[in-house]
């Protein structure tokens, strides 16, 4: 693989100068030939001529020196708070006191990996994400909302595996025990990323046209007090329960449904999804599922009046006039 800015790879090179130095070609009908110009292929003729073949390969273009380069010793304590806070550039720059830009390039420069392909417990990166280049956003709070469910297992009492370690899942009483699922329905404002969620037994009709219900209310306390548009997957409590669909006419609102099989198309619903499980579910570790379930509303307060969010640059509440 040739250097990133490099227009020709080391075959093209020499290919350059063979038809140059050994043809006895001229060096411009040459470089038309190559789609170069007369100047880099000077270049690499007077590069062979003084080193050979060596010449030819790539070659970092990095400065010799850069004064203005972060001291090493910041660079340490930003990695040290990487792993410590588990969070962003955003997060991270104002506890260093450099820009945020700063830091990113600090944690691409030594590979670190996106919070996104750690584990919320351990940091350690797990896997790749799919991003998107196509992003959008509402002009107006209300215009459109995101509705999404997640389905988290339930923690018995005393605490989980995450509590215990895998071992403790694998006894026979823990394999007997059947202690199912919470679904956490989640609600967020594409304009301003006011979110809502609740724990519900189950994602049926009459569940998810309950919790619309609630969550319209909320979102009305905080200055929406117009719901244009609902966007939800296609799962038949949404496309097909008629308790959802009245409380969709009850709010005068259009039902939008992504493509089937296409879940960042609610992406930002879904992004709420994976922020709830990193920074609420499995941030600490529970010893009940009442102690995870208490703590959703005050993050809920949270995440809503002081989090700092990247694409607004603000918190949610910012974005909207409480009523």
């Amino acid at each position: 693989m040739a250097h990133g800015s490099a227009r020709l790879n080391v075959y093209g090179r020499t290919l350059l100068i063979t038809r140059v130095v050994r043809d006895g070609r001229l060096v411009a009908h040459v470089a038309r030939e190559l789609g170069i110009s007369r100047q880099c292929a000077h270049r690499w003729v007077s590069r062979f001529r003084l080193e050979g073949a060596a010449g030819l390969v790539d070659r970092s273009s990095r400065p010799r020196s850069m004064p203005r380069r972060t001291p090493f010793e910041v660079e340490q304590r930003v990695l040290q708070l990487r792993v410590q806070l588990r969070q962003g550039q955003d997060r991270i720059g104002p506890a260093v006191g450099v820009p945020a830009r700063t830091v990113g390039a600090i944690l691409r420069r030594h590979g670190v990996p996106r919070l996104s392909e750690c584990d919320p417990l351990t940091g350690r990166a797990i896997r790749a994400s799919k991003q998107t280049a196509v992003r959008y956003e509402r002009a107006r709070p209300g215009e459109l909302v995101h509705i999404d469910v997640k389905k988290l297992g339930r923690i018995p009492d005393g605490g989980g595996w995450r509590a215990h370690g895998r071992a403790a899942s694998d006894t026979a009483a823990h394999k007997r025990a059947r202690i199912g699922f919470d679904y956490v329905h989640s609600m967020i404002d594409d304009h301003s990323r006011l979110a809502y969620s609740e724990i519900h037994p189950d994602e049926k009709g009459a569940t998810c046209a309950g919790f619309l219900t609630r969550a319209a209310a909320y979102f009305a306390t905080h200055g929406i007090t117009r719901i244009e548009r609902v966007m939800t997957d296609n799962h038949f409590s949404y496309r097909l329960s008629n308790d959802f669909q009245s409380v969709l006419r009850w709010l005068g609102a259009k039902h939008v449904l992504i493509r089937p099989h296409c879940p960042w198309q609610n992406g930002k619903v879904e992004r709420l999804n994976r922020t709830l499980q990193t920074e609420w579910a499995y941030r600490q570790i529970f010893t009940s599922n009442t102690a995870r379930a208490d703590a959703l509303a005050p993050f809920i307060e949270h995440y809503n009046a002081h989090r700092h969010h990247t694409a607004i640059n603000g918190t949610p509440l910012s974005r909207v006039s409480p009523t």
